[in-house]
């Protein structure tokens, strides 16, 4: 196995309803992660771009995307269909294959342009479930029923994430929602879709970001303390939300553990959990404890969600924590589908 690192980041700060295209959007975050590392785009063996055409309204959508790289000089480029940290990991097996030493990965989504709550149902079930167009804010609420009614979580631990990632948030440029709440000023506030309340759920807005991968000495030259890449694993759940438990997460458990993460300490998670009682569920799938692990210190998904996006502005954010010497060792995480039905777990150590 050869060894890849994060070695740059660029994020968009957030914004609601935005006027600019695709590639006004992701240009900026492209050039700005080039630049800080300095890279030439000759060197640039691999581009891969994570998106959704649904959010477009349109087929191929992603195609006029490779605009924002540039048409000189030829790439070699691929897509995801989904979040950009999906896009990721595709582009770390591409550099595992020996092909290329550098690849840029990016990823942007125009959450705000469209229904998202909506545009999400056709993720689900396609049968039994799309049909009835439920929308993940409804189908992440029978989830947090299930776990109150369970006992895994309660209200007032949902305020608490809420509370703590509204007040990391005033230190991130990127995000969106944030300042100093008390957990029973957000406790007294109404439900929204019950029994969350809108500080339950992920903001959603438009966002785009960029990853720079490099393996072994290119990775070192790049950059002088590079997030190496120690373990990353994906696994699904079945899509029939009947057919699987909604009170915990056993494709996160296993990802974590084939990625892992509990065999040293963790300084930082950044988890990708778009509601308040998923980051519990998180954690406690991957045997995380909040008093010795910075949880979401940027914020996390519940103060800005640009869907297709979210995911890898975790990735960044963790690999960030590694170049500042914030974190030794940091979890990236990235979630797709309804109640954490996918989950992408990754660990990145600093030298």
């Amino acid at each position: 196995m050869r060894n890849v690192a994060i070695v740059g980041t660029a994020q968009r700060p957030s914004q609601i309803q935005t006027n600019l295209t695709s590639v006004e959007l992701i240009l900026p975050v492209i050039n700005e992660a080039i630049s800080k590392v300095g890279v030439e785009r000759s060197e640039i063996g691999f581009w891969c771009h994570g998106s959704c055409d649904y959010m477009s309204g349109q087929p191929f959508s992603f195609v006029a995307a490779v605009d924002a790289i540039g048409a000189w000089p030829p790439i070699v480029e691929s897509h995801v269909e989904a979040d950009g940290a999906l896009a990721l990991y595709e582009a770390w097996v591409k550099l595992q294959t020996g092909e290329c030493d550098i690849a840029v990965v990016f990823s942007n989504g125009k959450t705000t342009s469209g229904p998202i709550d909506r545009i999400l149902t056709l993720q689900t079930d396609p049968y039994m479930v799309a049909p009835l167009w439920p929308g993940f804010d409804a189908l992440s609420a029978i989830q947090a029923q299930a776990c109150l009614e369970a006992g895994v979580v309660s209200e007032r631990a949902m305020a608490e994430v809420a509370a703590r990632s509204l007040a990391d948030a005033k230190t991130n440029a990127v995000a969106y929602a944030k300042g100093d709440h008390t957990v029973d000023e957000l406790l007294a506030r109404p439900h929204t879709v019950a029994p969350l309340r809108a500080h339950d759920c992920g903001v959603p807005v438009d966002g785009a970001n960029a990853v720079v991968l490099a393996a072994d000495d290119a990775a070192r030259r790049l950059a002088k303390r590079p997030a190496w890449i120690r373990g990353i694993d994906h696994r699904i759940d079945t899509q029939r939300l009947g057919a699987r438990s909604l009170t915990e997460s056993n494709s996160a458990r296993i990802a974590a553990e084939r990625a892992g993460v509990l065999r040293d300490k963790v300084d930082v998670a950044e988890l990708h959990a778009p509601y308040t009682h998923q980051e519990l569920l998180l954690r406690s799938a991957m045997g995380l404890d909040a008093s010795t692990t910075r949880i979401n210190p940027s914020g996390g998904a519940l103060v800005a969600n640009p869907a297709m996006a979210a995911g890898l502005a975790r990735f960044a954010e963790a690999a960030e924590a590694i170049f500042a010497g914030r974190a030794d060792r940091a979890v990236a995480h990235c979630t797709s589908g309804p109640c954490l039905q996918q989950n992408l777990v990754c660990v990145m150590e600093g030298e």
